[in-house]
């Protein structure tokens, strides 16, 4: 094996910052976006015409983003290596109509987005992001990181059984936040909105709004060897994928030295199946690829030759074994925090991943000096998926599922291990290099 990657704190500090920074996936492709800048990247319009040069490009739509970087010497039909991702996590969005209350309460209607665990977002200081659209169809980015809303848990007083039947919660009557007291003001918190932002009054004409708990990241445990945090699933991908695109971009490396294009694909939606013009199951990824073929003078032909020879790390957060349940884990597969980046296993294409796909990943990690795991579910747990399958089919690409291992999936505070988003960069970065 290669030497071994020794732990560098800061990139988990660098995440700590992207995390805290990206409350909603538009925060995030714009935090992704300024990073790839920074490192020499530049944004194209979908609406023009792309130019065949080398260099780092990269598009944004909504709540997603594709970044690719072309060697000097590519090929039309030069194959892709993929870094697939998702900016979204389950959380609570607002409603149309979003002023409601009851008995002299003034609360915020909303929707539960994704299989969010719902009893994480009680009794949280909640504030509220995402984006406005005006009236002259501009976009503006809002995130109030104030303690604003709160979802009262009711009290065991009122409750009795609660400890000893459990906590059952109603998705309609029991999430929606308060944010004050008084009788409901109709476009009460859209107003507000445009005050914060100093905006004309009835200027906003829509939103995409939702909750984000305010309390920071943090180092956790005696040595502080965990990280807790929110939207590790999947933003922890995202910052890694970020990461090691533009250090693979920094060497300025030619064609001979980069034998694929290396790509990071960021959607939105993953939580809720995809399909959307800016998830997995959209054409966004095929029409990026396909355009950067055709702007160097390739044909179908060497789309296809390209296509053929390109391989996606579908990079998700996943399960590390449980200490209160060990039980629900497969008896021979148990990921632990800090133990590398996991290979994601399973045979009904819930996870795209194969034994010739597991071989890609070994040997990337290899390369990085980056221990790795396999995680498969235990077959009587039913197996989530990502976007791996998605991007396989739609696409006819090799894909593999890999991430990191955490606890806490889906709540509103996640837990990894503090080395593990190092161990995933680096070994992102020798897939990229091939």
């Amino acid at each position: 094996m290669s030497s071994p990657a020794r732990f560098d704190r800061g990139h988990t500090d660098d995440l700590m910052t992207f995390l805290a920074a990206s409350p909603s996936p538009y925060h995030a492709v714009a935090n992704a976006a300024e990073r790839l800048e920074k490192a020499g990247f530049r944004q194209l319009s979908e609406t023009d015409a792309w130019d065949s040069g080398a260099g780092g490009r990269f598009v944004l739509r909504g709540g997603a983003i594709i970044a690719w970087y072309v060697p000097e010497g590519s090929a039309a039909h030069t194959p892709f290596r993929i870094i697939g991702a998702h900016t979204d996590s389950p959380n609570l969005r607002v409603k149309p109509v979003p002023d409601t209350g009851s008995q002299g309460w003034r609360q915020i209607a909303v929707e539960i987005y994704g299989g969010t665990l719902l009893n994480t977002w009680l009794d949280r200081d909640l504030g509220l992001a995402g984006r406005l659209t005006l009236t002259d169809g501009t976009e503006r980015l809002v995130n109030i990181d104030r303690p604003l809303l709160r979802v009262p848990q009711l009290a065991v007083h009122l409750d009795r059984s609660v400890n000893t039947d459990g906590l059952k919660l109603d998705k309609q009557r029991h999430m929606q936040p308060i944010w004050g007291l008084g009788d409901v003001q109709e476009g009460d918190l859209i107003a507000f909105l445009e005050e914060e932002e100093d905006l004309a009054a009835g200027s906003v004409a829509g939103w995409d709004l939702m909750v984000h708990s305010v309390e920071p990241p943090a180092y956790l445990g005696r040595d502080r060897e965990l990280l807790a945090g929110p939207r590790m699933d999947n933003l922890l991908s995202v910052h890694a994928g970020v990461a090691a695109l533009a250090a693979v971009a920094s060497t300025g490396g030619t064609a001979e030295k980069l034998p694929y294009i290396p790509v990071l694909a960021a959607f939105d939606h993953e939580e809720n199946g995809s399909q959307s013009d800016t998830g997995a199951d959209g054409p966004l990824l095929g029409n990026v690829l396909e355009r950067s073929v055709y702007s160097r003078g390739g044909s179908y032909e060497d789309r296809a030759r390209a296509f053929a020879g390109t391989v996606c790390l579908s990079s998700d957060t996943g399960h590390a074994v449980h200490p209160n349940y060990g039980e629900r884990h497969d008896p021979t597969h148990h990921p632990r925090a800090n133990g590398g980046p996991i290979l994601k296993v399973n045979v009904n294409q819930r996870y795209a991943t194969d034994g010739s796909g597991r071989a890609v990943f070994a040997a990337a990690c290899e390369r990085a000096g980056v221990p790795w795991q396999t995680f498969v579910s235990n077959n009587s747990m039913p197996c989530g998926t990502t976007i791996g399958p998605i991007t396989a089919a739609r696409h006819g690409i090799q894909t593999v599922d890999i991430g990191v291992a955490i606890l806490s999936m889906h709540s509103a505070r996640e837990l990894c291990g503090a080395e593990d988003p190092y161990l995933l960069a680096n070994a992102l970065v020798a897939f990229l290099e091939g």
